[in-house]
C-alpha cells in the first residue's frame, strides 16, 4: 500500500556492492587468519634472523616474499600491520604489501590466461610491481621516520608459554577480532566503489583517455574505482585491449592491486595519514612513469 519504488540505479549499485563483498571476503578472512598466526606463532627473534639489516636489502627481500606468501590486496593490510608490529621495518612491510597481491603465482597465471596464454603482459606486470615497490619502499625507508600506526591501533603482547591448543584458540580469537576491525572498512570501501561504479560511467572515462598520457591516468582511475581483487582484474583489463595501449593496461594491472578504494580505507584505518599519503603518491607517480615505457 505504501510501497516505495526505488530507482533502477539503486538496485544496480546494490548488486555491485554485494559482488565486491563476496569477491573480497574470502581473502580478508585468509588475511586475518595469517595475521593471527603471525601474532601467536611468529616471534620477533624469528623475524630478526631472516630480515636483512640494510634498509635497501630489506626492501628488496620483502618485495619477493609475495611469491612465497600469496595474498590478495583485500587481506594484505592486517598481515603487514602484524609483521611491522613484530619488528619488520615499515619500508619492507609496505614493499611486501605492494608486491604480494601481484607477483604471487595465482595472479600471474590468471594474467597469463586472461591475455590469451601470453606471458609477456604477466611478466611486465610482475616487473612493474617489483620496480614500483622497491622505489616506494626506499622512499619510505629514508623519508619516513615516525611511528607508522595510528594512536588507536593497539597490538597485544601474548605470553607464549601456552599449549598448542591454547595457541590455536588465541589465533582464532585474534583473527575474529581483526576481521571485525577491518570488516567495517571493507564494507564502507565496497559501498563507495559500488556507488562510483554506478554513477560514473566507464564509457565517459574511456572517451577521455585516448591520448598516450591520459589513457594511463584513466586506467589507473578505473582500477581504483572498480576495486577488483587481483585474481580477477586481468580479465577486465584484457577486455580493453582494443581500446588502450599496453602501457595503460599495465597501469591498470599494477596500480589497482596496490591502491583501490577498499584497500585505501583499510590503510587509513591502520596507518598514519602522512604514511598513506606517501604510499599513494609514490605508487601513483612510479606506476604512471612505468606505463610510459610501453
Amino acid at each position: 500500500m505504501f510501497g516505495i519504488t526505488l530507482p533502477q540505479s539503486f538496485y544496480q549499485m546494490n548488486t555491485i556492492f554485494i559482488s565486491i563483498l563476496i569477491e573480497a571476503l574470502p581473502f580478508v578472512t585468509l588475511g586475518v587468519l595469517i595475521s593471527g598466526i603471525i601474532q601467536i606463532f611468529v616471534t620477533e627473534e624469528m623475524i630478526a634472523r631472516i630480515m636483512p639489516k640494510n634498509k635497501i636489502l630489506a626492501v628488496i627481500f620483502a618485495c619477493f616474499l609475495g611469491i612465497l606468501f600469496p595474498s590478495c590486496e583485500c587481506g594484505i593490510v592486517p598481515i603487514v600491520s602484524r609483521l611491522v608490529s613484530k619488528g619488520v621495518p615499515i619500508s619492507a612491510g609496505i614493499a611486501f604489501m605492494l608486491t604480494a597481491p601481484i607477483i604471487n603465482p595465482v595472479v600471474l597465471f590468471a594474467t597469463y590466461i586472461a591475455f590469451g596464454s601470453d606471458w609477456k603482459i604477466a611478466l611486465y606486470r610482475a616487473l612493474g610491481a617489483i620496480i614500483v615497490s622497491i622505489l616506494v619502499g626506499i622512499l619510505i625507508a629514508y623519508g619516513y621516520k615516525d611511528s607508522p600506526f595510528k594512536e588507536q591501533f593497539h597490538h597485544h603482547h601474548v605470553h607464549r608459554e601456552k599449549s598448542l591448543l591454547k595457541k590455536i584458540w588465541q589465533t582464532l580469537e585474534h583473527a575474529v577480532e581483526e576481521f571485525f576491525s577491518m570488516g567495517k572498512y571493507l564494507i564502507i570501501g565496497s559501498l563507495i566503489a559500488a556507488a562510483v561504479q554506478t554513477y560514473v560511467k566507464t564509457a565517459t572515462l574511456v572517451s577521455i583517455g585516448q591520448g598516450p598520457v591520459s589513457s594511463s591516468f584513466v586506467m589507473m582511475t578505473l582500477s581504483f574505482i572498480l576495486s577488483l581483487c587481483s585474481e580477477a582484474d586481468a580479465f577486465i583489463a584484457s577486455s580493453f585491449r582494443t581500446t588502450f595501449s599496453t602501457g595503460s593496461l599495465l597501469a591498470f594491472l599494477v596500480f589497482g592491486p596496490m591502491i583501490d578504494i577498499k584497500n585505501l580505507m583499510m590503510m587509513l584505518a591502520t596507518f598514519k595519514k602522512r604514511l598513506v599519503f606517501m604510499i599513494v603518491t609514490g605508487v601513483t607517480i612510479t606506476v604512471f612513469l612505468y606505463s610510459l615505457l610501453f
